[in-house]
């Protein structure tokens, strides 16, 4: 396990003000298609995992079973890469500790998902530390929807993760260097990360961290085939 935390793409929040999100709050990876972001999400539910937490993945456009899969053929190259010699307790250790709940076909509320977590903790006594929220269209999410989000984070004393899709022809960012699509929710967030290709691999940028006035090009380069921290780093 701290093997893997040594080189997990959210070894970039050591460097922040609070050491990660925390609960009760709200942070969000930005990226454009096809870089990673998928890839990238699952990289934070294995850091928070492996951290000894419990996680519950909302997919909001896959079902559980395309989910699971991604998780394995992840947990497979990530076994790999890191010459990791018994990969069922790994996949023991998220099999136990993360859920995976579905909303297809536009199900998705946030009353649902309240009703579906309180039931997870009366009839499984399975609480979660961490939510990631992946499939949802932050451009066309309205303000008062991670509004709600961050009072639900309040609520079950959770940190929740979403992931928004940046398009390359679209530059516009806000005063504090925020890009499309969150520059005008940012405020809501507490981490907002970036990832970017770059010619050596992908990097990973930290945006926003907290009410920290400033940051100073807080960054991780990670490897393009496995998204983990790259040994010069």
């Amino acid at each position: 396990m701290e093997r893997f935390i040594s080189v997990s793409p959210l070894k970039l929040l050591d460097q922040s003000s609070r050491k990660g999100l925390g609960t009760g709050n709200l942070g969000v990876l930005i990226a454009r298609a096809g870089v990673g972001k998928t890839a990238c999400l699952i990289h934070i539910a294995f850091d928070r995992i492996f951290h000894g937490e419990k996680l519950v993945h909302v997919s909001l456009d896959e079902t559980p079973e395309k989910v699971t899969s991604y998780y394995n053929v992840i947990l497979y190259d990530l076994v790999k890469a890191l010459d990791m010699e018994d990969e069922f307790e790994f996949r023991g250790r998220i099999d136990q500790n993360r859920l995976i709940l579905a909303y297809l076909n536009q199900s998705f509320s946030l009353d649902r998902l309240r009703a579906n977590l309180e039931n997870l903790e009366k009839n499984m006594g399975f609480k979660p530390d961490a939510l990631i929220v992946d499939g949802m269209d932050c451009k066309e999410a309205s303000r008062e929807t991670f509004e709600a989000f961050r009072r639900l984070a309040e609520e079950v004393d959770a940190e929740i993760w979403f992931s928004a899709l940046s398009h390359r022809h679209i530059t516009e960012t806000n005063e504090r260097g925020i890009p499309y699509p969150c520059h005008e929710v940012d405020d809501l967030f507490s981490i907002i990360l970036q990832l970017q290709p770059e010619t050596s691999g992908m990097r990973l940028k930290l945006l926003k961290d907290h009410d920290h006035p400033s940051i100073s090009d807080v960054s991780v380069s990670l490897d393009p085939g496995t998204f983990l921290v790259q040994a010069k780093e």
